[in-house]
């Protein structure tokens, strides 16, 4: 591990400890402010010292909840999960000082003291962890305390890792040098790199790689003493994601599908309710002048629900199940088969399941605008409001597509398909299939309601600037 990194991790001690001091300070000289004042008047006598002499010793049971809870690791979290984490933190360690308080018979003058207090530490220790971040992000863009790493692997996975690596410094991988395979004369040459102090660790970007080459590939790490990272195959991947079951002293592995099971998909239907539900009274008058503005451009019906033939528009649902679905017409009516004949060889995806038809000339003038900003489904919250799609996960696809799926593709069925996801933040139509089902499979298996709050704040980002959108 990178110096910097372990000086970054060390910092975050007392720049949190200074940032509760500040949250406890601020919450006292709240509590005095003629604006409560007014609405409450102070009744009791804690002076600043008496208050400070609480304070100073009961943050550091906040430290130590802090670090119980994994705030200071050396290991990279996501930003999302971090703030997470702070609140969660905060959250238990107020209430531990004050479980403390309660049973040492110890009373304190202020509940609005300490409620505020409770508050503003969430928002000053994120805040500091922001500012560490930003920090060290624009160090690692600077090229200082980033990992420099030679790969090895010659396939998708390996040219995935290496454009994602130089395109988001952020990361704080270099790629130095990229070989096809581990043997001896790449070995003379991982030798030759590490004593011109030019790497730190090695990739193994090959799932397929055989059990000898990643043993000697380790064992050559640890002699050179080099850092040792390896993409994981399905299995090993699974394996993360298992529970053990014991029957009569015989393990027995369960690999979980999702993390959207049990109360997971309990969350996430209630967030999907709520949230629809805002999001419609929001966007109503957005879609009441989309209406008018495509009754007034074009004939036809103001919706897409319905094709060529007049059979109901059905798109692949959760578990393979199709549903009825609508969105706001973007085209021509009656010109839908055209992407499978006329405008096949305008088909910029050939060979994947998907049809995308760049500067479609079906599309209405209106249309052109709302499929832009993604105004044309807006009405999908409606879906997502009678349970048949969600706000966040893979996008739902024709019958005619998914039956083109290869087997692997089949796991983004697995859950109800989203507004928005991972491929629509990450490139939208930019991306080629196989990139896009990679992308909702890690969502798959690695969901939490953080991912989705993120994903669904980058959309409006995503959408405004329209990156990948045809």
């Amino acid at each position: 591990m990178k110096r910097s990194e372990l000086a970054f991790t060390l910092a975050l001690v007392p720049l949190d400890y200074l940032a509760l001091i500040a949250a406890g300070i601020a919450a006292y000289y709240s509590r005095f402010h003629p604006y409560f004042v007014n609405i409450r008047p102070v009744i009791f006598t804690l002076t600043l010292s008496e208050y400070v002499a609480i304070l100073l010793p009961s943050l550091l049971i906040w430290i130590a909840v802090f670090a119980a809870a994994g705030l200071y690791s050396t290991h990279r979290r996501s930003i999302a999960r971090e703030l997470s984490r702070v609140f969660l933190a905060t959250s238990t360690s107020m209430a531990l000082v004050f479980s403390i308080l309660f049973f040492s018979r110890t009373f304190f003058d202020s509940r609005f003291i300490a409620l505020v207090a409770w508050f503003f530490s969430i928002v000053f220790v994120c805040l500091g962890r922001l500012v560490i971040r930003g920090l060290q992000r624009s160090l690692m863009s600077m090229g200082i305390g980033v990992n420099r790493i030679a790969i090895i692997g010659s396939n998708d996975t390996a040219d995935t890792l290496k454009f994602l690596f130089d395109q988001k410094p952020r990361f704080g991988l270099k790629i130095i040098a990229v070989f096809k395979t581990f043997d001896d004369a790449t070995a003379k040459k991982l030798r030759a790199l590490k004593d011109q102090d030019k790497i730190d660790e090695v990739l193994l970007a090959d799932p397929e790689a055989s059990k000898d080459t990643t043993l000697a590939l380790i064992a050559f790490t640890d002699i050179e003493h080099l850092g040792f990272r390896y993409s994981a195959d399905l299995f090993a991947t699974a394996v993360g994601r298992s529970v053990i079951h014991m029957f009569s002293g015989i393990p027995v592995i369960e690999v979980q599908k999702t993390p959207l099971d049990g109360w997971g998909a309990i969350y996430k239907r209630l967030f999907d309710i709520v949230a629809s539900l805002i999001l419609i009274i929001l966007t109503s008058p957005i879609m009441l002048v989309t209406a008018i503005a495509i009754k007034l451009d074009s004939r036809g019906p103001i919706f897409f629900s319905r094709l060529d033939d007049n059979k109901r528009m059905m798109r692949i649902g959760q578990g393979g199940k199709p549903f009825p679905y609508f969105k706001f017409r973007s085209m021509v009516p009656g010109t839908h088969n055209m992407r499978y004949k006329e405008l096949s060889e305008k088909d910029t995806r050939k060979g994947a399941p998907l049809v995308k038809i760049a500067n479609d000339p079906r599309i209405t003038r209106v249309g052109n605008f709302i499929r832009k900003f993604s105004i044309d489904e807006l009405p999908e919250f409606f879906l997502v409001l009678i349970g048949k799609m969600s706000l966040v996960g893979p996008r739902p696809h024709m019958p005619e597509e998914v039956a083109k799926y290869k087997p692997e593709h089949k796991k983004v069925l697995t859950i109800k398909p989203g507004i928005t996801g991972l491929a629509q933040i990450s490139g939208r139509a930019d991306l080629d299939f196989d990139e896009e089902v990679r992308l909702d499979t890690y969502y798959i298996e690695h969901w939490s309601p953080w991912l989705d709050l993120y994903i669904l704040l980058k959309t409006p980002i995503v959408v405004i600037f329209r990156k990948g959108a045809y």
